[in-house]
């Protein structure tokens, strides 16, 4: 497809992506569930980053059942380089997920789209990005939703496999916490955040991870940060990017931005929107429970290393094979689009 520009997708293009996405949901009764799935066309995105403010575009491409969701990362030194979107591969968690290191090439800001990916069922993808950093978009996954939305999914020859949590798994940090625990079906997530006093306050999000819960309640919560913080992070090569089009900003009062939030709890969806994605570097899609509190990058990847560390507390299991997950897949919205992301909200 074309190079996606959001923006006037959103004011020209909604009826067409309306009725690409009843195409979809007509379609997917003739599906198998519980196969895994690729995009119908490449993507084409074009953006800036919002940390090193450094220009690039985001090709994203249908990929091969089993090859999961790689990264080609172009334009360094004139060489490519690919990264698999593992967590073992993370190198690094300071206000992003950044895998890849060094001389090899790195790629930054991956969280997003990987929520995008996972939250609507998207197993098989390759990601090519001619720029340090994946570009921030409108702070959000709502325009990598739209986009997949408009090209569709298609269901590919092989069962999706998923990742089954058979015992807690749990990592602390100061006050906060992050675990991992069996469930019978499906993956739901817990999320609480606590800034003490000012704007925020605590506010805490459970939901059970699926397209249609992703796109309606998750997939646009924007990132978010403090003025008082700026000068800290520019000096530190951070937020260099950052403006009130891609950041929901704040002072000790009051959220800046002139159209306000987009949720009144926008700030725990998006903490929601960062552990989906950085929980997607399982290389499955979870059975089980993530619980947050106090969390971020560093706690939602350092989890995912304890799970792997300890190697009776998981299995792989696959759809074909697992009455588990058979229950898991049988929504009639699990990896198919049936609203565009930008669907009016109903409530």
């Amino acid at each position: 497809m074309e190079t996606f520009n959001p923006a006037a997708s959103n004011r020209i293009q909604l009826p067409e992506a309306w009725r690409r996405a009843e195409a979809v949901k007509k379609g997917a009764a003739r599906m198998k569930f519980g196969k895994q799935t690729t995009l119908r066309e490449r993507i084409v995105l074009t953006g800036a980053g919002v940390h090193s403010n450094s220009p690039a575009r985001l090709v994203l491409h249908p990929a091969d059942v089993n090859t999961g969701i790689s990264f080609l990362r172009t334009g360094a030194d004139g060489r490519e380089v690919m990264i698999e979107a593992s967590w073992a591969k993370v190198s690094m968690t300071e206000l992003c997920t950044v895998i890849g290191a060094g001389s090899d090439g790195s790629v930054s800001t991956i969280e997003h789209l990987l929520a995008a990916f996972s939250g609507l069922a998207v197993d098989n993808v390759l990601v090519e990005v001619d720029g340090p950093e994946v570009p921030i978009m409108d702070g959000s996954a709502a325009a990598f939703v739209e986009a997949i939305d408009q090209v569709g999914l298609v269901e590919q020859a092989a069962p999706r496999r998923y990742l089954k949590i058979l015992k807690p798994v749990r990592i602390e940090h100061g006050r906060g916490f992050s675990e991992l625990r069996p469930a019978d079906r499906g993956f739901t997530l817990d999320v609480e955040i606590d800034f003490t006093g000012g704007l925020i306050g605590r506010q805490r999000k459970v939901l059970e991870l699926e397209p249609g819960v992703f796109r309606r309640d998750i997939s646009r919560a924007r990132t978010f940060g403090f003025l008082r913080d700026v000068e800290r992070l520019w000096k530190a090569g951070f937020a260099l990017g950052a403006s009130l089009d891609n950041t929901v900003a704040l002072d000790d009062e009051r959220v800046l931005n002139p159209g306000g939030l987009r949720y009144a709890d926008e700030f725990v969806r998006h903490k929601t929107l960062d552990a989906v994605g950085d929980l997607a570097l399982a290389g499955a899609p979870i059975i089980g429970t993530y619980r947050s509190y106090c969390g971020g990058h560093k706690m939602n990847v350092a989890v995912l290393q304890a799970l792997f560390a300890d190697a009776s507390a998981y299995r792989f299991v696959d759809a074909s094979t697992s009455s588990t997950t058979r229950r898991a897949s049988s929504r009639t919205d699990i990896g198919f689009a049936v609203a565009p992301a930008y669907a009016p909200d109903l409530n």
